[in-house]
């Protein structure tokens, strides 16, 4: 899937796109054609830079509700000639998810498209997850003829099916299924989840991998032979070294993380930082000086999680570096580091946001630390990054940081999380924003009664608006 092409955050396409809540409150007072037309640009140009964690389904599907949105444009996009040949769950997933939060709110005609789609689209599999949820059991048994019909009755359809049964993500559908009388159905279904729990009996039965009695040379050709097939292997590597190695083997580890093969450097750097190794640091900073890209990530990596005080005293050495291992310092300090590193930290912040925009993967902790060392002057950097991030898990971050920091957050940027699409960002809202605001006091009551929303959101909101309260 190519990278979402993400509007201007002033705009309401944009709003939308990064899942804010101020989209929400401007679709609501936008003319109703213009915010529809930009819900369904979302919903069928999936926004999300990372769709398998971020949130969209359930802030789009209320939009839905709120506007008394017609289900034409995403039936035209599921059922287009198109998803035969883009057969990446990517492209309908967003919309067959926000069809299954619908359905589940009642709408009747987001219920039959994702019946109708299960049948006989491509992505099949992801409608019958939203069913299992919401459909009742008349509505999956009736299901079973046309999913079924997709897997031929041969042996390599027969191996397809009991793959389908093994992975579902939920079961429901097929313990239905496996219960129909006919023999098409409940023979074959049950003949899959017999074959699917050998298979996995099977892989549990044969662990792959190196195994105690192994040399330390024996483990490091392992991780070696998983590089040059481009498996990343060091991490489990490290700990087979912890099962496999002596004290007498350290001068060979310690070789190898100082000039060792990629595989065999990449394992030793982190077994040695593992165990906090009083050569590791130094190690460390040779790698990153002369190792291949791939050593010095996974020197980076391995640096970041010491939790020795003399790590920590190395990062403020470190921190002031204009290289990736100074960045990695100032994310160490923003973890580990204490109020004395206020000024580093902040430094390494404002050097992202500067370098790399307020996208960069390295943002995550360095927000996450300002929030902790509560860096009041942080406050500017923290709004502008919550403002331009099209990651919806870095603006719930800078919202917790905003919230620790920022004495305006909860009468300012508090009140439109409350509509987030991230349901971290709406439990911090739910405790901190201000109830002068009449939005605020009945979208609490909403949350409250949506049996849609997370049970850690509901809880805050009844941390402010408990029973014997005749207001917020």
């Amino acid at each position: 899937m190519f990278d979402p092409v993400i509007a201007p955050s002033g705009t309401l396409l944009g709003l939308l796109q990064r899942g804010r809540g101020d989209g929400t409150l401007h679709a609501l007072t936008a003319p109703r054609a213009e915010a529809l037309a930009a819900l369904n640009h979302c919903v069928l140009r999936d926004p999300r830079h990372d769709w398998q964690v971020e949130n969209r389904s359930l802030y789009y599907a209320r939009l839905y509700l709120d506007l008394s949105g017609e289900l034409d444009e995403i039936e035209r996009h599921l059922f287009d000639a198109e998803d035969v040949l883009d057969t990446d769950e990517s492209r309908t997933g967003l919309a067959l998810a926000v069809l299954g939060h619908l359905a589940s709110y009642g709408r009747l005609d987001a219920l039959a498209l994702l019946r109708r789609y299960a049948a006989v689209g491509t992505n099949w599999a992801w409608a019958l997850d939203e069913l299992a949820l919401r459909d009742d059991d008349a509505g999956l048994r009736a299901l079973a003829a046309p999913v079924l019909a997709r897997f031929p009755v041969d042996a390599e359809g027969e191996a397809e099916l009991a793959a389908a049964v093994r992975d579902a993500f939920e079961p429901r559908p097929w313990r239905l299924w496996a219960e129909d009388p006919r023999e098409s159905i409940g023979t074959r279904v049950r003949g899959a989840q017999e074959t699917g729990s050998f298979d996995r009996w099977q892989r549990q039965m044969r662990p792959a991998g190196p195994r105690p009695g192994w040399s330390v040379q024996a483990v490091f050709d392992w991780a070696q032979q998983g590089l040059e097939r481009g498996a990343l292997l060091h991490v489990p590597a490290a700990r087979c070294l912890t099962a496999v190695a002596g004290p007498e083997d350290r001068p060979e580890i310690v070789e190898a993380a100082r000039s060792g093969g990629d595989g065999a450097r990449c394992t030793a750097l982190r077994y040695l930082t593992d165990g906090n190794d009083p050569d590791a640091l130094d190690l460390v900073e040779g790698a990153v000086a002369t190792g291949s890209a791939v050593v010095v990530e996974a020197a980076l990596d391995a640096f970041e999680r010491m939790c020795s005080v003399a790590a920590v005293d190395r990062a403020r050495g470190w921190a002031h570096r204009p290289d990736p291992l100074g960045a990695a310092a100032g994310r160490m300090l923003a973890c580990r580091g204490g109020a004395q590193d206020s000024e580093l930290v902040l430094g390494a912040l404002r050097e992202a946001v500067r370098g790399e925009g307020p996208d960069a993967p390295t943002l995550w902790t360095l927000v996450d630390g300002t929030g902790r060392l509560g860096i009041a002057c942080a406050a500017p950097v923290l709004r502008h990054i919550y403002r331009e991030t099209a990651s919806s898990h870095l603006r719930g971050r800078a919202a917790r940081a905003l919230a620790a920091t920022d004495p305006s957050f909860a009468a300012g940027f508090a009140v439109e999380c409350l509509w987030d699409c991230e349901e971290f960002t709406r439990e911090v809202a739910a405790r901190h924003a201000e109830t002068g605001d009449a939005r605020v006091v009945d979208q609490l009551r909403r949350l409250a009664a949506d049996p849609a929303e997370e049970a850690e959101v509901q809880t805050a909101v009844r941390s402010r608006i408990g029973p014997d309260m005749p207001a917020v």
